[in-house]
């Protein structure tokens, strides 16, 4: 078979080059279900042509919505595309009123919807949905038509030589500059934009990772984070096109089990639970005692120097040994055992953890790249000259790349998107007349490979006139082992201020070592030996940093920011926009002469001791 040029065409290319008995498999009444890759061609085949039956067209957008990751979906995502309609991928935990601009502005015409709860919160919005005709179910709802009605009518209609021929046509019909998908971003500000993704965009970004992920028919993949991003999207099609096998988490808290069961070789992740991981990671030593304990955390500090780019010395080869047969080896089985490589996006990964997971053999490839591109611009990767630790790596096979004198990233390549529905402005804003992406993202190069340092309209100026990037300083922080997540504001402030989450677990352990518990994350926030613990990071880790971006107040909270709280993306990033407007009191208190609810870190220790009143967020 020819290279793929649509994307319906790269299960066929597995089918054509390395069929499998298990294309994809999810967890079913506790055992595992594999679907081969003869029927994955068959069912979305049957789907397609049901479709038709219902009278879907080219350029029809079809809404999907689903809660985990699963086969239907990516039945559903390659059937609507083979129509040459559009496939409309929708986070499930948006707001109604979100839910309903996507579908109103798309213009959907049909939905999927995985459970009764997304049923019941698309049915009350159907009176102000003139274009939505169609619902349909992954599970079975009381009076609502599942999905699989469609793909059985599809089959039978099928065995029609005329209607075969038919559905043959409407797909080589179908070219690799349509459109092909429209994706609605979240982003961490704003109204969201529809991205405008055609058939070429996509396989070319796909053929592109393919060349450096490096994975293989022998080979497994665990599938966690949401299909309805282009980034997990993007791998499906990867390992579609190269025949790794596909297995889908039942959900995120079960990730650690479906690890040690499918014992993949890849996956891919965001920071945010690498950074869970590693919290596991150092919750565990803290139960261990004497010189367990000891050794534990030896091997823990000499991950965190590791340098996978630097040559060993003797001596740190046998430390090495020795950390790995007697700490790390046990960190590799809890997540499967045979992971090759884990690729790490949407936002920058600590270089510490990075060094970690690497002296673990636990090899964690961070890549770039926005919606808008497909999503990948650069990538770490297993070849030659692959690979820098603190990069996003070197630019994908077929792309350019550029930092502007301003520092934005800019892009151009055959993964750029087609624009932003119903915003041509925007579109010209944000793609030039000479095909260059405007990223929104700031960066560097170090040689071939790419920097992220942040989001170009993150950036704040102080009121001295300091331009400060609080990405930067909040992944620096976080490096502390007692901070979990933290926001640097003060924009037109006089100095940068921080609001903190403790990772509660690590620091009370802490203190239970020393006899102290506490009953409720709101008591232990409020405690000022607490306070006085994370000062003293923030302090020692401020020293990273020039005396203007350095922090001079904190407050902590007493409750983590998630996406069900509407507080982060679903790419686990802070929608700082919201955060802002919800922490407004807290904020100012910052600031306040008085400093209710903040710690100076310019006090002394003393001072601290007896002038601490940090509050708990509301």
């Amino acid at each position: 078979m020819e290279t793929p040029e649509r994307v319906f065409d790269l299960i066929r290319h597995q089918l054509a080059h390395y069929p499998k008995p298990d294309a994809f498999a999810q967890r079913v009444d506790g055992k595992w279900i594999t679907v081969s890759t003869s029927d994955c061609v068959d069912t979305i085949a049957g789907l397609a042509w049901g479709l038709h039956l219902a009278g879907i067209r080219a350029s029809d957008r079809i809404a999907n919505i689903s809660e985990t990751n699963r086969i239907e979906w990516y039945f559903i995502d390659t059937a609507v595309m083979s129509l040459g309609a559009v496939h409309l991928p929708i986070y499930p935990n948006i707001s109604a009123k979100e839910f309903e601009f996507i579908l109103s502005d798309s213009e959907a015409c049909l939905v999927f919807v995985s459970s009764e709860r997304l049923y019941q919160t698309i049915a009350q919005l159907r009176a102000r949905l003139p274009a939505l005709r169609q619902m349909f179910s992954y599970d079975p709802v009381s009076g609502v038509k599942q999905w699989k009605q469609l793909q059985v009518a599809g089959k039978t209609g099928l065995e029609d030589p005329e209607s075969k021929s038919c559905l043959a046509k409407i797909k080589a019909n179908v070219r690799p500059t349509d459109l092909a998908t429209l994706i609605y971003t979240s982003g961490t500000t704003g109204t969201p934009k529809g991205v405008m993704l055609s058939h070429a965009n996509l396989v070319s970004n796909c053929l592109a990772c393919a060349q450096l992920i490096q994975s293989n028919p022998q080979e497994g993949a665990l599938s966690f984070l949401p299909l309805c991003h282009i980034y997990e999207r993007t791998l499906i099609n990867v390992y579609v096109y190269v025949g790794t096998s596909v297995y889908f988490a039942q959900k995120l808290n079960t990730i650690g089990e479906d690890l040690r069961e499918v014992r993949p070789q890849v996956f891919a992740t965001v920071p945010r639970l690498l950074e869970k991981i590693y919290e596991k990671i150092v919750s565990r030593g803290h139960e261990l005692r004497g010189l367990k304990r000891a050794i534990y955390f030896w091997a823990l500090k000499f991950g965190f120097r590791f340098n996978p780019n630097a040559p060993l010395t003797w001596l740190q080869r046998l430390q090495l040994v020795l950390a790995d047969m007697l700490v790390y080896s046990h960190w590799r089985q809890s997540v499967g055992g045979r992971i090759r490589a884990i690729v790490c996006g949407s936002a920058a990964l600590q270089p510490r953890l990075g060094r970690l997971f690497w002296a673990a053999r636990i090899p964690v490839y961070e890549a770039y790249g926005p919606t808008e591109a497909s999503p990948a611009i650069s990538a770490n990767h297993p070849g030659k000259h692959g690979f820098k630790l603190g990069t996003a790596g070197p630019v994908i096979p077929g792309g350019q790349l550029k930092i502007a004198p301003d520092g934005e990233i800019l892009y151009r390549g055959p993964n750029v998107m087609a624009g932003y529905y119903h915003q041509p402005e925007l579109t010209d804003e944000t793609v030039d007349s000479d095909g260059w992406l405007h990223t929104g993202d700031v960066g560097e190069l170090d040689g071939a490979f790419l920097k992220v340092t942040d989001r170009k309209k993150e950036m704040f100026k102080t009121s001295g006139g300091k331009y400060i990037a609080p990405q930067q300083v909040e992944n620096k922080l976080k490096e502390s082992a007692f901070i979990s997540q933290t926001m640097v504001v003060g924009e037109n402030r006089k100095f940068p201020a921080a609001r903190v989450i403790p990772n509660f677990e690590a620091v009370s352990d802490y203190f239970r070592q020393l006899g102290v518990k506490f009953r409720s994350n709101r008591e232990l926030v409020t405690n000022s030996e607490v306070n006085q613990l994370i000062a003293s990071d923030i302090r020692r880790l401020n020293e990273h940093f020039g005396q203007y971006s350095q922090i001079k107040k904190f407050i902590l909270l007493a409750e983590e920011w998630s996406l069900a709280g509407g507080e982060l993306t679903p790419t686990m990033k802070l929608k700082r926009r919201q955060l802002l407007s919800k922490y407004a009191n807290e904020i100012e208190s910052l600031y306040n002469e008085i400093g209710q609810g903040a710690v100076l870190l310019q006090a002394t220790d003393s001072e601290l001791r007896s002038s601490v009143t940090t509050v708990a967020s509301t």
